[in-house]
């Protein structure tokens, strides 16, 4: 069931007021930050690296000194910062704008292993109200993230707001499989493997059942791909990936 943009929220299968959502969203983030990466590796047989990096490979950052600026939300752990700056020259920054200040403590841990710390910013604040000037970032990028959102909407116009003229919005994040036998074998692996692997690896299997959850509850990827022209996105495109178990869904500002 897509999600809803009245006074309800959804927090998994259950519903919320938006700002219940956000402290129930907080809670498990804080919770799984150390294992999130891992997590994902486990939870996507590590198939969530090739569609991120397709995901990076559409930004376009370029391999020169030019100056190239990336807002990355709901980036906290810096995974897409890491492999955008891998991926392009020494002109390109990224901020890791998150709302959950466990996941950004990770990423600056792994920003000063990694020595990237001075093209990195880990900024902690919500999507819905992005704290930077209108069109000052060349290309943002959300993996995994918006649905965690409790008004995707709002987040969505103020991606577009931060977009400098000519800007990519890209969203990487699950969809509906369309393949038949593999939608099967997804909800069986969803629903009985992923949280036994959260209580496993990160002490914490209702966390996942609610990352499962709202998996669910999130629109396929035609109908998200109309919510971001709504939110004022143009040359609008869904991807499916994976027979449908995730999407990468393009817009630009014009």
């Amino acid at each position: 069931m897509p999600e809803t943009f009245d006074n309800t929220a959804h927090f998994g299968f259950a519903d919320a007021a938006p700002g219940e959502k956000q402290v129930l969203v907080d809670d498990v983030f804080h919770k799984v930050a150390s294992r999130y990466d891992l997590m994902n590796d486990l939870m996507s047989g590590g198939l969530h690296r090739a569609w991120k990096s397709a995901m990076v490979t559409a930004v376009g950052a370029p391999k020169t000194a030019r100056p190239f600026r990336l807002l990355d939300v709901a980036g906290g752990t810096g995974d897409i910062a890491f492999r955008t700056l891998a991926r392009g020259g020494e002109g390109v920054s990224v901020v890791a704008f998150d709302i959950n200040g466990a996941m950004l403590d990770v990423g600056r841990r792994r920003a000063v292993e990694k020595k990237v710390s001075d093209r990195t910013e880990f900024v902690q604040g919500n999507a819905e109200a992005l704290p930077f000037p209108d069109k000052s970032f060349d290309a943002v990028t959300i993996a995994f993230g918006i649905r965690n959102v409790p008004r995707v909407d709002v987040a969505l116009s103020e991606m577009r707001r931060v977009l400098k003229t000519g800007g990519r919005a890209l969203v990487l994040e699950f969809s509906k499989v369309d393949v038949p036998v593999l939608d099967r074998v997804y909800d069986v692996f969803s629903f009985n493997v992923i949280p036994r692997l959260g209580q496993m690896v990160a002490g914490d299997a209702e966390s996942y059942r609610y990352l499962v959850e709202s998996i669910r509850r999130f629109p396929d990827a035609e109908t998200f791909a109309d919510m971001m022209r709504d939110a004022g996105l143009e040359q609008v495109e869904a991807t499916p990936m994976t027979g449908g178990v995730a999407a990468l869904h393009s817009g630009f500002r014009i």
